[in-house]
């Protein structure tokens, strides 16, 4: 079995919260912890963020070193 990326993991997770937040029974819930789903989203955000910097970072430092040869 192929590995996914880490990537497409965050995206899906992405999407399983928001379908998490938006769900009838959570909203009925009157449920307030200290972290919330908006917390998770931005966590994921961020992180996504990083993975694609470092992506375009690692992309640029292999074209260069192409360009070089």
């Amino acid at each position: 079995m192929s590995e996914v990326s880490l990537h497409a993991l965050v995206s899906c997770i992405q999407y399983l919260i928001s379908q998490i937040a938006q769900h009838p029974d959570l909203l009925k819930l009157e449920y307030y912890p200290d972290l919330t789903i908006g917390d998770a989203q931005s966590a994921l955000s961020y992180l996504k963020c990083e993975l694609e910097s470092r992506q375009q970072i690692s992309t640029l430092s292999e074209n260069n070193e192409n360009d070089k040869h």
